[in-house]
């Protein structure tokens, strides 16, 4: 198709690559799901290429030197995390806090159990050096660098196989003359380490926030300079001459190259992209302002939240459970995952008790009815086994599912056990999976006030459509909205994602006793780099969005709320009154309390800018290997109704406002959707099929 203009996305997942083709110049979008290769994770990127080429009728070469932008989100840098094949990293901090790392902030799970373990800290002690300096809290300087005796411990640091370097000095927010030192010195006496500077990075107050995001940055950086390069290289070879954007934890877009230099930001990169898809698809489907945004992978179940139309983000973000793990030290979108999947697998434990997940069957060797050698019954195999899905039609027909053993693999293993039929065992399992995914929804709404039924559900994922009435049901949600590109959620999100990046200061100051010359000095600064930023991008200045926030709370609190702010500039005491004013109503928005008569403390200013890679929606999908058009049906078992005749339609088929009544099951090359018995879905104009109960008019 020579003239035609590309966007591709990719979302890499521990079981499935996602992958969406925009054609540009046609405005159709192509979704494609290609198993992940786990050992050459750019083999599986180019496989999915490979589909979606041969998908529209061209080879890779052809597509890959029409595209303009090539969007990825990956969990290889958690995963490394995760499974402790980062770099081996040295860590410089003051002299006399060498424990920053171990103390950590205080909190815990069950404090009275003594015998609970808490996380090692992410550098051991052998390999923290204490720097003689000291800044005070007001920059000055307290005691010099001894750049001899720094010498010395750089010597020590290549001596002990260092392969990265995190400096985090007490106090270089305020004063950050020590650091740029340690970095010069570095480069002179460890050249070739990488390294990463905290007032760079995270110029946040609290150290050990500051110190966990400066260490995971550093320890990041061999590995993911070495994957975006090789990345880069091998795409480029295949023809690719657009740009390479990588999502980021916070819900926006870089150049690999920036990700490269601090890839502490692609931490979440992969589920942070649901909920931008899911507000894009409910803005223009149902207009709800409440979305909840649920994505089923292969290993797990990711909620994220949209309110009053921004999607929700956090500043704990941890590695693991909360106070259990560490904190990446830096905001990202709010993502709540649990371990329930289409590939979380279904057990029995001694004493007689269904469990479902966290533990999964990944990519390799997958579900029973995969056929891959997997011998645990998963969600999947009961999704087969209940005829959810068609065995002859999985991922388009490219792949023929074994319906026999993932029925012999449920009897043996849960349905005897438990004295079930292989039916009621498979129907045990989704509903088990469901009751997980509820709570996770519940967890998540509940923490933010949020009353469901207020609320829509975005169902995304592969699996994303097995359950999504019934949990929308159980919440009392409105309707269950599945988007045309819902088996691919994230990877949507990543194609209509802003290039974003956050500039920050720390720069306490009071409503009472406003410094203006002093915060002024500081966030001009700041949105002097946030324009910086802009123009480097090479988007269109209308196209830009830069926004100051602050970082406030009332006094002796202990946490802040980042309030976004009219202006870029606080000039005057009207400007004041109005950050107090947000701030107040930012307070009662998130806890339900205000205390109009109080100060306020700003701790922190935060330049956000966004730049819009692009101005229409993401066009509708293109329809996938052909079906019969002639209407079927299928045996499928509902719980409460037994096996019942349910229609089957392509969903290419339904009309924009055609409603179909359950018991259906709607299907495209990779994915289904459940229409229960006692239930609707409705094709909106977007696309999107929306679902709801018989009688939910709302």
């Amino acid at each position: 198709m020579a003239g035609h203009r590309y966007t591709i996305a990719t979302d890499m997942g521990g079981t499935f690559t996602d992958l969406v083709l925009e054609d540009r110049t046609t405005d159709r979008v192509h979704i494609v799901k290609s198993p992940t290769v786990l050992d050459d994770p750019v083999r599986g990127i180019l496989d999915a290429v490979d589909l979606a080429a041969t998908g529209i009728g061209i080879d890779r070469r052809e597509l890959l030197a029409g595209t303009e932008t090539f969007v990825h989100g990956t969990t290889r840098a958690l995963n490394a995390i995760l499974t402790g094949t980062t770099a081996r990293t040295a860590f410089l901090t003051t002299r006399g806090h060498p424990d920053v790392l171990l103390f950590r902030e205080g909190g815990r799970v069950d404090p009275f159990d003594f015998t609970r373990r808490y996380p090692d800290p992410l550098v051991p002690r052998a390999l923290t050096w204490e720097v003689v300096e000291r800044v005070g809290a007001d920059g000055a300087v307290v005691t010099p660098l001894d750049e001899a005796a720094l010498v010395a411990q750089l010597r020590e640091v290549v001596e002990a196989g260092g392969e990265a370097i995190a400096v985090c000095l007490l106090w270089s927010i305020a004063n950050p003359v020590h650091e740029v030192r340690i970095g010069e010195l570095i480069e002179q006496h460890a050249p070739g380490i990488p390294y990463t500077l905290s007032h760079r990075l995270n110029p946040i107050v609290r150290e050990y926030r500051r110190a966990c995001s400066t260490v995971l940055d550093a320890s990041l950086k061999p590995l993911m300079t070495e994957y975006l390069e090789a990345m880069t290289r091998r795409l480029s070879e295949e023809g690719l001459a657009g740009r390479l954007l990588i999502v980021t934890s916070g819900g926006g877009v870089m150049d690999s190259a920036a990700v490269a230099a601090a890839p502490v930001h692609v931490i979440g990169s992969g589920p942070a992209m649901a909920p931008i898809a899911g507000r894009d698809v409910v803005d223009r489907t149902t207009g709800h302002q409440t979305v909840l945004v649920a994505d089923t992978g292969g290993t797990s179940y990711d909620v994220g939240v949209v309110r009053d139309g921004d999607v929700s983000s956090t500043r704990e973000a941890w590695l693991g459970a909360p106070h259990l793990s560490h904190m990446t030290g830096l905001p990202a979108i709010d993502i709540k995952s649990v371990g329930a999947g289409g590939g979380s697998i279904a057990a029995v434990g001694a004493g007689g008790l269904l469990t479902v997940g966290p533990r999964s069957a990944g990519a390799r060797p997958g579900p029973v009815c995969y056929g891959q050698g997997g011998t645990e019954p998963t969600v999947t195999d009961a999704a087969v086994v209940l005829g959810y899905l068609d065995p002859q039609y999985f991922l388009g027909g490219r792949v023929t599912l074994d319906v026999a053993e993932a029925e012999r693999a449920i009897e043996q293993k849960i349905a005897t056990p438990l004295g079930f039929t292989t039916l009621q065992a498979a129907a045990a399992i989704m509903a088990l999976a469901t009751e997980h995914m509820v709570r996770a929804i519940e967890d998540t709404t509940v923490a933010q006030g949020i009353d469901p039924a207020d609320a829509v559900l975005v169902a995304g994922g592969g699996a994303g459509g097995f359950n999504a009435t019934d949990i929308a049901s159980r919440l009392r949600c409105s309707a269950a909205v599945i988007p045309d590109t819902g088996s691919v959620l994230s990877a949507a999100g990543a194609a209509i994602s802003d290039l974003s990046s956050d500039f920050v200061a720390s720069c306490p100051a009071t409503t009472q006793d406003f410094d203006f010359a002093r915060v002024g000095a500081v966030t001009d600064g700041l949105v002097e780099r946030a324009r910086a930023f802009v123009a480097s991008t090479g988007v269109a200045a209308e196209l830009a969005d830069v926004r100051l926030f602050a970082d406030a709370r009332y006094p002796h609190q202990v946490w802040e709320v980042e309030v976004p702010l009219p202006t870029l500039r606080i000039d005057s005491a009207a400007d004041v009154g109005a950050l107090a004013d947000a701030f107040h109503k930012m307070h009662e928005k998130l806890f339900a309390i205000s205390d109009p008569g109080s100060d306020v403390e700003i701790v922190g200013w935060r330049v956000r800018a966004a730049c819009r890679t692009r101005t229409t929606p993401l066009g509708q999908v293109e329809s996938g290997p052909a079906r019969p058009r002639t209407r079927r049906t299928r045996r499928v078992y509902f719980a409460g109704h037994g096996l019942v005749d349910a229609a089957v339609r392509a969903q290419d088929d339904i009309a924009p406002g055609e409603v179909v009544e359950g018991p259906a099951i709607v299907e495209t090359p990779v994915t289904v959707v459940v229409v229960a018995p006692d239930a609707t879905a409705t094709r909106a104009s977007t696309g999107a099929l929306v679902l709801r109960r018989n009688g939910d008019d709302r």
